[in-house]
């Protein structure tokens, strides 16, 4: 394996939150795919099979992207690293879930922080409130850590999470209203409606940040009907939502209408669901392909199982899952 200088690293990590622009983003793209066939012994294998000249790789629509499913059997490292952190799926029992070995976790600090501080300014700012019950619940939960990074980045003492006690929640939101102090309320989706059929008030000032999952504690629902009865609920004018997973390091927000929108050292790639190596133009349906950046030490090129679609102004929608039995060439790696 390759070894590369301390230099090298700092050198990356440095480029990588000071992107500007496309130019920019391409080239540091390509630079990190090779440094990252180079040294991940999983994602090498995976690029040899469906890439027959890696080495002549000259564009991001050419980087094969890692199918996500590949984390749940292997360890995605790139580097002769000892992983620090490891953040682990949700999913129900017996089922298999998808591991990310996090080796530089200041690395993961400056990603969620500047893209937070992006679209929501700084986290100071805030009480930040945390309703995340089936996250709490179990270990190794990535936005737990996220969330809990931004509360202790605060000043606020009433910031922290919350099982299931609704009434000590009202409370703060009470609280807070009347202190005139903006609050974000963090919510898995089913825990944002069990609180608000309780409510018997609003709170337009609220800004709600939906991170998806019924979880199977209620049935699923379409987008626009879950927004539609939060907003009435809660009396706010738009549902905000957070999209992220495991195997990544960034975050894309939505502040309405589920259009998300990526920090500028992540991009959003709509693939076919027939042919990976194709990608579609802007409002077309496909997979949703993943260029993360801050994912220096694992992989940043990941293909997904989400459906979405790519508009001309940068934004994305989430549209669902893809049946997997529709694939194809996407999961030619079995290790």
């Amino acid at each position: 394996m390759k070894e590369y200088p301390d230099s090298f690293f700092n050198h990356l990590k440095e480029q990588i939150f000071n992107v500007q622009g496309q130019y920019d983003f391409n080239g540091l793209a390509l630079e990190i795919f090779r440094f990252q066939y180079e040294t991940c012994p999983v994602y090498k294998v995976f690029v040899d099979t469906v890439c027959p000249s890696p080495c002549n790789v000259n564009s991001i629509e050419e980087i094969p992207f890692l199918p996500v499913e590949v984390y749940k059997s292997n360890k995605v490292i790139s580097g002769s690293f000892r992983p620090d952190l490891v953040f682990s799926s949700s999913g129900t029992t017996g089922m298999v879930t998808s591991r990310h070995f996090v080796t530089d976790p200041d690395l993961y600090h400056r990603s969620f922080k500047k893209c937070f501080r992006h679209f929501y300014g700084h986290e100071s700012g805030y009480c930040i409130l945390g309703l995340l019950p089936s996250y709490l619940e179990r270990k190794g939960s990535s936005l737990v850590y996220m969330v809990d990074k931004l509360i202790r980045g605060g000043d606020d003492p009433d910031s922290g999470f919350f099982l299931y006690d609704h009434n000590r929640l009202l409370e703060i939101l009470f609280k807070k209203q009347s202190e005139k102090k903006p609050v974000i309320l963090f919510g898995v989706t089913f825990a944002l409606l069990d609180f608000s059929e309780i409510l018997n008030t609003s709170f337009p000032g609220l800004t709600i940040i939906e991170t998806g999952g019924m979880k199977g504690r209620r049935e699923e629902m379409i987008r626009e009907n879950l927004h539609s009865i939060l907003c009435g609920r809660f009396g706010v004018s738009a549902i905000h939502s957070e999209y992220g997973m495991t195997e990544l390091l960034s975050q894309a927000y939505s502040k309405g209408e589920g259009r998300f929108r990526t920090p500028s050292w992540m991009k959003v790639m709509i693939r076919d669901i027939y042919d990976p190596k194709s990608y579609k133009g802007f409002n077309k349906t496909g997979a949703i392909n993943i260029i993360d950046l801050a994912n220096l030490y694992s992989c940043c090129f990941i293909g997904t199982q989400d459906l979405g679609r790519l508009h001309h102004d940068g934004s994305f929608e989430v549209l669902g899952r893809t049946d997997a039995s529709d694939i194809r060439g996407c999961n030619l790696l079995v290790l």
